[in-house]
């Protein structure tokens, strides 16, 4: 099974970019036949890491989408591998502190094999981390990127003898999605 977690807080501009990723994804995979389906769980889970790792578990392979902030080019596209961006959670009584990286770390020292190794991590360069309920327009187009490189990512697999697709309505509770900002993932 492919996980597939959309990151972000839908109030602050372009960092809802992989919720919105994760909502257009599941609109498409709906609209799909039953046999042309893979099995896929898409997850909305804003700024909550525990969500994270808690939806990798059993997974086979892992694709996360955030928003970054690494002084790039509004809308560049950063695909990085899982591993290269697994970070140990700092000490810290607030939930809110631990990140998808953090979740990376924990799981695959927590669930061990059943925490997925192929991870990748798509990360958008952001323009605006304002608060705002819309993407800017380089990320909106980049948004749609990351969706067809993911459609293809699936298609390919389909076609590697996968079917059966399922879609988690797993949605981050509206505050854990909306609570606060949270630092950005910078590219190493």
């Amino acid at each position: 099974m492919l996980a597939i977690i959309g990151c972000g807080n839908t109030n602050r501009s372009d960092d809802g970019v992989g919720v919105v990723v994760a909502h257009r994804l599941r609109a498409l995979l709906d609209r799909l036949p039953r046999q042309a389906r893979m099995p896929v769980r898409i997850l909305d889970a804003g700024t909550d890491g525990m969500a994270v790792m808690f939806a990798a578990r059993g997974a086979e392979s892992l694709i996360i989408v955030d928003a970054a902030q690494t002084g790039s080019e509004p809308g560049a596209v950063f695909e990085v591998p899982g591993h290269a961006l697994e970070a140990p959670p700092r000490e810290s009584y607030n939930l809110h502190d631990f990140r998808w990286d953090h979740a990376l770390y924990a799981g695959r020292r927590i669930y061990g094999e059943a925490f997925p190794c192929d991870v990748m991590v798509y990360l958008v360069e952001a323009a605006s981390l304002e608060l705002g309920l819309t993407l800017s327009p380089p990320v909106a187009a980049a948004a749609d990127r990351v969706v067809d490189k993911i459609m293809a990512r699936i298609a390919g697999r389909t076609e590697a003898g996968h079917a059966d697709a399922t879609t988690d309505d797993g949605d981050a509770s509206p505050a854990s999605r909306n609570g606060g900002h949270r630092s950005k993932s910078r590219v190493p």
